[in-house]
């Protein structure tokens, strides 16, 4: 395990300026997520971690080390890509222990490390199976023991279940989660997901064009946004950003609440709407309403609550669930 201390980082790629003077501290032993939107930076900086990018500026120390220039093998790292990476015609036991074999590490130590690889990830039955005839949750968890044999002091995951689809993405999630509570180690994950990083993340960094909007826990972010681009960018289905003059507030630019925050009613409420779009969801109802100079708002209801397209209703947000934001898209406390 190991802390990563970034410090004014800074890359330009030509006059291009992608990430501009950032520092951000990852704690030894969190699962820190950066996530936000394509070409937020998110990428570029888990690769001047690794050291596959080299920052314009700026120092990277990890463990206390500065590690700025060192060589990717030289940082105590290991990364674990999206594509998997595995080669076709080796075993998944000589994928997972190739790393050691080009380290020249004693062959009855490699043993041992594949063996406790594949007994956190589950692929003891298939150690003498080929890439090929594999899930794709089954060769990224190869991709991860890969990682695990090398006992890095920090993994990097950029992306890594964006291949997978909803049920596989959802598993691995779990898995991911409990793999990190068995090494307790350091991790960093890259994503633009923020359904994976709310259920991950012991820290989340909410990143825009290059710049972090915010650091937190996960319902720290939720329960309080302090910009307003993290507001609509955490939480599914995202916050409802209104116009201020929703709650006659004309020093307030925008008014932010969530869809389980407001509540609905057939006869009277502070928004009429009109129901356009209902989903069905089990245990709750998402219902995309028309509330006219409002523009739309998403509600989320109990499951048991029946509506139906073309119903009108009047919508209340709760009292004290309100989230203000200035001109400026920064977070505004209520002084009533």
């Amino acid at each position: 395990m190991a802390e990563v201390r970034l410090s004014n980082i800074t890359k330009k790629f030509g006059a291009l300026t992608v990430i501009p003077d950032m520092s951000l501290t990852v704690p030894d032993g969190s699962f820190t997520v950066l996530v936000g939107p394509s070409g937020c930076g998110k990428s570029t900086l888990l690769r001047i971690i690794s050291g596959l990018e080299m920052p314009s500026d700026g120092e990277v120390m990890i463990g206390g080390e500065d590690v700025t220039f060192a060589e990717p093998s030289d940082r105590g790292i290991s990364m674990v890509f999206q594509s998997y990476a595995l080669f076709p015609h080796m075993t998944v036991a000589q994928n997972i222990d190739f790393g050691l074999r080009l380290a020249k590490t004693p062959a009855a130590e490699r043993e041992a490390r594949v063996a406790e690889a594949a007994r956190i990830l589950a692929l003891e039955d298939y150690l003498d199976r080929k890439p090929g005839q594999l899930s794709g949750g089954q060769r990224q968890r190869v991709a991860i023991g890969r990682s695990i044999v090398r006992q890095p002091k920090v993994f990097l995951f950029d992306e890594p279940l964006s291949n997978l689809d909803a049920a596989l993405r959802g598993q691995m999630r779990v898995e991911l989660a409990q793999l990190h509570q068995s090494l307790d180690a350091t991790m960093i994950y890259v994503t633009h997901d923020q359904v994976e990083a709310m259920t991950l993340a012991d820290q989340i960094v909410v990143m825009n064009r290059g710049r972090i909007e915010q650091v937190g826990a996960p319902m720290e972010l939720y329960d309080r946004p302090m910009t307003e681009f993290v507001a609509g960018f955490i939480g599914s289905p995202k916050m409802n950003l209104l116009p201020g003059e929703a709650i006659g507030r004309h020093d307030v630019k925008t008014v932010g609440i969530r869809p389980e925050h407001l509540r609905a009613d057939h006869e009277s409420g502070d928004w009429p709407a009109t129901a356009k779009v209902v989903e069905t969801l089990g245990a709750d109802t998402v219902v995309y309403a028309d509330a006219g100079a409002l523009g739309e708002i998403t509600v989320r209801l109990p499951g048991n609550m029946r509506l139906n397209a073309g119903e009108r209703l009047f919508l209340s947000p709760e009292p004290g669930n309100l989230h203000l934001f200035d001109k400026d898209g920064n977070r505004m406390e209520q002084t009533s």
